[in-house]
């Protein structure tokens, strides 16, 4: 175990692992060589003599220099991601749809036929009876918010 004791070992696996950083982002395998940085420099000015509180600088810096400096290295280094269209809700809103089921009056649920599925469906207070036209308005999580459609409105679309 003399080798955990060779400061020049612990720079060069720090530089290895600074350098796989480049492939292999995240951010923490550079702080990983920042701490083998941390050892190197220890070893060589002789507050490390063993190969156990070698170790244990190394475990201790790591933990430390993840948790310190990782969240303020993110703020100003930006990540590589794409954000697709997450608001599907803007495909259905002003769709019109068959309401299956009566909703409503109240807050009574109903049922819409909405491309070939039945989904639940939540009304504004008003009766819309089975058979007739409806619009969506918004959906609540599993369910439409439909409003009665005009009459005209059911032979348009």
């Amino acid at each position: 175990m003399d080798f955990l004791l060779n400061p020049i070992g612990w720079l060069i696996i720090g530089a290895l692992f600074m350098l796989s950083e480049l492939i292999i982002p995240g951010g923490i395998v550079f702080f990983l060589g920042a701490a083998c940085v941390i050892v190197a420099a220890a070893v060589y000015i002789g507050l490390v003599t063993t190969w156990m509180s070698a170790l244990t600088l190394f475990f201790v810096s790591s933990l430390v220099l993840i948790i310190a400096l990782r969240a303020l290295v993110g703020r100003f280094v930006e990540g590589d991601s794409t954000v697709a269209n997450t608001e599907e809700i803007l495909d259905e809103v002003d769709e019109l749809v068959e309401v299956t089921e009566t909703i409503g009056p109240a807050d009574k649920a109903g049922a819409v036929k909405f491309h070939g599925t039945i989904w639940r469906a939540l009304g504004e207070g008003e009766e819309i009876p089975a058979g007739s036209t409806a619009r969506i308005v918004a959906r609540e999580n599993i369910s439409l918010l439909v409003t009665a459609a005009d009459p005209i409105e059911k032979h348009l679309d």
